[in-house]
């Protein structure tokens, strides 16, 4: 057995090692996905679904839905201020004074559309992920099976 046996060894063991690691990539993508997507369920927010959607029983429970959410929530929010700059100068300090309803108010929703955000963030990395996982297996396929070629071609050489 000659170097070319073991080329081609290689490639195939790094074909499969890529296979395997898009696989991985996959499930792990899967499974947060699972779990935001119950997590988002549990609370059963409905803020920015129309009213056939909350009859059908539908929650904020996806990107597109979480993306809907923090847009309404932040016009929710312009009502009280523009912005939080806004907002604080409409305070006589120029501070957030968390006794002051209209700070809490805002900095509450704030809170839930900085949430809703980081949800359509997570969903966004997640696809990310399967897309790479994809890519890794169908990468892995064409390295191993080049890795195959090279170790038949090797065995007619000999």
């Amino acid at each position: 057995m000659g170097r070319k046996y073991y080329l081609a060894m290689l490639v195939v063991v790094l074909g499969i090692v890529s296979v395997v690691l898009g696989a991985i990539f996959i499930e792990l993508a899967a499974q947060k996905n699972n779990y935001i997507t119950n997590e988002l369920r549990q609370q059963n927010v409905t803020v920015g679904l129309t009213k056939e959607q909350i009859a059908n029983g539908e929650v904020v429970d996806n990107a597109q839905k979480a993306q809907i959410a923090a847009e309404t929530i932040a016009k929710h929010l312009q009502s009280i201020a523009p912005t939080y700059n806004d907002l604080m100068a409409l305070n006589p300090s120029g501070k957030y004074d968390p006794a002051n309803p209209n700070d809490l108010k805002y900095t509450q929703g704030l809170n839930m559309e900085n949430s809703f955000n980081m949800a359509v963030l997570s969903f966004g990395v997640i696809q990310e992920t399967m897309a790479t996982g994809s890519a890794l297996i169908v990468i892995g396929i064409a390295v191993g099976a080049t890795g195959f070629m090279f170790f038949r071609l090797g065995k007619k050489e000999a």
